[in-house]
């Protein structure tokens, strides 16, 4: 397995590609930045495909709650980082998604708002608070909070170290925009909430006690709510992800910085409008 995971991280250069969100900020360390806003939103829509086929077989979602074309598409897409594992002819077979919050202050400024638990009378106010606590803590940190989540591997590469290298690519995409504390709710099937634990993920608590898995029935699946800090992985994980942070470093990013030029045209057009008077 050893031997496997090596080799999957240095295949990492040419197999993953990340896709930046509008406006992202791109720091000296990614060295392979283009901005290309057609091809942008021609991996996102690839990635959707992805996942509208994998949850569909899956039943984590039914036929309706896709776009026509058979797209899982949700808000959050257009404002997160997504890490896609290609194959050799260029094709999305893996995907997640990275979404950093810069002002966010509650719950209800999550994706996470949306969870069962959130909307139970019973368990509503204690998530609220484990939740808004991490957020806290973020703050007094110097550090963003951050949700993951959009997992999604193909059938033919479970069971191989493909899980684990979506992880340590998100750990170490973390370090390399500052480092994070997040959220993340994790899909026990094909181990997603393991993996993610191995590398140092951890289950939010409420006074002290782990909140036990719960049903999801918006995605028919059991679901675990867990915690994490990008800059505290599981010692025997550490030296993977520095390794990965490297690799990145020569990832193909590929943003949308005509997004952000029309956005300036925009307000260019919109400081040009006639003031009218009172």
């Amino acid at each position: 397995m050893l031997r496997l995971i090596e080799t999957s991280i240095a295949s990492l250069e040419h197999e993953l590609i990340l896709v930046a969100p509008p406006r992202a900020s791109f720091t000296s360390a990614f060295k392979n930045v283009i901005n290309d806003p057609f091809r942008n939103r021609e991996l996102i829509h690839e990635m959707q495909a992805l996942r509208g086929s994998i949850y569909l077989e899956e039943r984590n979602v039914q036929r309706h709650e896709l776009t026509a074309d058979g797209r899982h598409r949700t808000p959050e897409d257009d404002k997160s980082w997504h890490l896609l594992m290609t194959s050799p002819d260029g094709r999305v077979r893996s995907c997640a998604l990275y979404l950093e919050h810069e002002d966010a202050t509650s719950i209800q400024d999550l994706r996470l708002r949306n969870c069962p638990l959130v909307k139970r009378r019973e368990s509503r106010d204690q998530v609220k608070v484990a939740v808004e606590t991490e957020m806290k803590r973020a703050r007094s940190a110097g550090l963003r909070f951050a949700e993951l989540g959009g997992w999604a591997i193909s059938k033919e590469r479970r069971g191989t170290p493909e899980g684990l290298m979506m992880a340590l690519a998100t750990y170490s995409l973390s370090r390399m925009l500052g480092g994070a504390l997040g959220i993340t709710t994790a899909n026990v099937a094909h181990s997603c909430s393991s993996i993610l634990r191995r590398l140092g993920g951890a289950y939010l608590e409420i006074d002290g006690a782990a909140i036990p898995s719960y049903f999801d029935p918006r995605y028919n699946t059991e679901i675990d709510l867990l915690r994490f800090d990008s800059r505290c992985p599981s010692p025997k994980y550490a030296e993977l992800i520095d390794v990965v942070v490297a690799k990145l470093a020569n990832v193909l990013v590929v943003g949308s910085a005509l997004e952000s030029a029309l956005d300036g045209l925009e307000s260019i057009g919109r400081l040009a409008q006639p003031v009218c008077a009172a």
